[in-house]
């Protein structure tokens, strides 16, 4: 078998047998096939597309590339959540130690920011001393000290995927479903566990922009899942304003501290709590949704949830002052407000534009290697379908380096417009599947 036989089949719109797949993801994690001929391959399925066989199999090459957990010593069952990515969304900093308090054991691998879109990982590191790049060993210890446990991508775990990845983020092929079906789900049941809530997000903060191509994702990632036996849910939700009232990696952080600690107003701890009721469904401690709901309420309110916040903090060196005090986090030195130029209602928010002006600002990196400023941030005092007059703050910047400031006030007084009328809006969760 050659590689450029399959680059030549795939070219000619031919399905790939599963043989075939394994030949050329085994080969390529090996260094066996160079990267000029797997970018072949890559762009040639991405313009003739795979059906459904062709990304089982890669999915489950990508997965049996590495280490697949386990954790027999566990009993509670093992759940995890993912969101294909969004702005303000921090809902992992808080589902995770509420579903952990109801019972279910979460062992997260997460990620870092990604274009517009915020990370876990970045969140998380903006508590001082907190590490997220534990050992294999280190993090099955942690799962079962505290019932939770967030780490990243470790070279143990789908080395297939990382490779490809970076060489799928260099030939323009990043946006192609079977490959993000196989990247995420390569990742997420190499963790162990028994089943999973998946987050998928539409709208202009969001990859996927229209409800119909994020609900094909979500079906197709439901199948993939389902078919190699875990129990799995998605739901689809709107990502065309941030959620919550923060933007940033110390802010997001404080409001995530905030909703453990009992504030459950908006819409950040609205979808927070259902993902984590979603969680306790699909680990079968309950079939009652409701109940669900109600037992994940209970778990902040007594304040149990918090705790199991602290203990993973503590197990993975950060600072657990944190948890009591929030100014413990990075801040920044300098705010200033933006402000509505007309009267009216909040019509358009442009998502990704206000998570990019946070990128740009100092809190991600253009390169791996740059350092991240955790404390800038912003508030988002105007949110969709609100009324304003001129002069009331749309927003407020918290930042440490002054030279950017009129370019970025003058972006995000740019990604609002403000209209005569009320906008219709989407719900939160506009499907389950």
């Amino acid at each position: 078998m050659r590689p450029q036989d399959l680059i030549e089949k795939k070219r000619d719109k031919q399905a790939l047998t599963r043989d075939e797949i394994a030949f050329l993801i085994r080969g390529y994690t090996r260094d066996e096939i160079p990267n000029y001929q797997m970018a072949a391959w890559l762009m040639a399925s991405f313009l003739n597309g795979m059906n459904e066989d062709e990304t089982t199999a890669l999915l489950e090459e990508m997965l049996h590339s590495g280490d697949v957990l386990r954790h027999d010593e566990i009993a509670a069952p093992k759940v995890d959540k993912h969101s294909t990515g969004g702005v303000g969304d921090k809902t992992s900093l808080v589902l995770a130690p509420v579903a952990a308090a109801c019972g279910v054991c979460v062992p997260m691998i997460s990620g870092r920011a990604l274009a517009h879109s915020g990370g876990t990982l970045d969140k998380l590191e903006a508590i001082p001393g907190f590490r997220t790049n534990l050992s294999l060993e280190e993090f099955k210890a942690t799962l079962q000290q505290c019932g939770l446990a967030l780490i990243g991508q470790t070279k143990e775990i789908a080395p297939a995927d990382r490779k490809l990845y970076a060489l799928r983020d260099l030939t323009a092929t990043v946006p192609f479903r079977p490959f993000i079906v196989a990247s995420i789900l390569s990742k997420k049941l190499a963790e162990g566990i028994d089943g999973l809530v998946l987050d998928v997000k539409f709208g202009n903060g969001a990859f996927m922009k229209t409800v119909d191509d994020a609900r094909e994702l979500a079906q197709m990632l439901v199948n993939a899942a389902r078919a190699m036996g875990k129990r799995t849910v998605a739901l689809l939700t709107n990502m065309n304003q941030p959620l919550g009232r923060w933007v940033g990696n110390a802010v997001e952080t404080m409001e995530a501290i905030e909703v453990l600690r009992g504030n459950l107003a908006g819409d950040f701890a609205e979808l927070s709590l259902e993902l984590a009721a979603q969680m306790l469904v699909v680990g079968g401690l309950t079939d009652d949704l409701q109940e669900a709901r109600n037992r994940c309420i209970a778990a902040i309110q007594s304040g149990a949830a918090l705790e199991k916040l602290r203990a993973c903090i503590i197990a993975q060196g950060g600072d657990p002052r944190v948890v009591d005090d929030v100014n413990a986090l990075p801040q920044a030195s300098q705010q200033c407000s933006i402000n509505a130029a007309r009267s009216g209602f909040v019509s358009h928010i442009a998502t990704d534009e206000i998570g990019r002006i946070v990128m740009d600002w100092g809190g991600g990196r253009r390169k791996l290697e740059d350092p991240i400023d955790y404390a800038v941030g912003l508030y988002v005092q105007a949110k969709l379908g609100d009324q304003v007059r001129a002069g009331d703050p749309l927003l407020t910047a918290y930042f440490n380096d002054q030279t950017k400031l009129a370019e970025m006030t003058a972006r995000l007084r740019n990604a609002y417009e403000i209209s005569d009328n009320p906008p219709q809006l989407d719900p939160l969760v506009k499907e389950i599947l």
